[in-house]
């Protein structure tokens, strides 16, 4: 299963009254069991992968970093919430933000939307969007990447 595959089994069994769904396809094997306030991931990717991800540095939930080999800082902006991600104000309103924008610290780069709640999110610092890696009314989950980044 891909990302997206994922994300939308989440998705489904949250909106749902299903409680569990089990999934095992060769060495992949996925659980997602939705309890009482919350929806429970649990899954055993390929060996592969698994010893990769425990060699993977951690990072902070709202940012990955990557550098280029022209030491420039590529960094995705990560969600910090569960919700619905809006890239403008209103329906036919401009996008807060568009690729090759610079945008400063404090400006709002989305609205989150979350329980009926519109949160505007803003940039943690001063940046310039490269790209936008979700769609505009996409459902997200928390640390989902949203905006691949150069910092400034």
């Amino acid at each position: 299963m891909n990302f997206e595959e994922i994300k939308e089994l989440i998705w489904i069994v949250n909106e749902s009254n299903i409680s569990k769904v089990e999934i095992k396809n060769g060495e992949f094997e996925i659980t997602v069991e939705k309890g009482r306030d919350e929806v429970v991931v649990e899954s055993k990717p390929p060996k592969a992968v698994e010893a990769e991800e425990i060699s993977q540095p951690e990072t902070p939930a709202n940012t990955d970093s990557t550098t280029s080999s022209d030491d420039r800082v590529i960094v995705t902006l990560n969600s910090p919430m569960v919700g619905t991600f809006y890239a403008a104000p209103a329906p036919n309103a401009p996008r807060f933000v568009n690729v090759g924008d610079k945008v400063s610290k404090g400006q709002t780069i989305a609205i989150l939307e979350a329980m009926k709640i519109m949160n505007e999110w803003e940039a943690e610092f001063d940046c310039k969007i490269l790209k936008v890696l979700v769609e505009d009314g996409q459902p997200v989950e928390y640390g989902t990447p949203i905006f691949e980044v150069e910092k400034l």
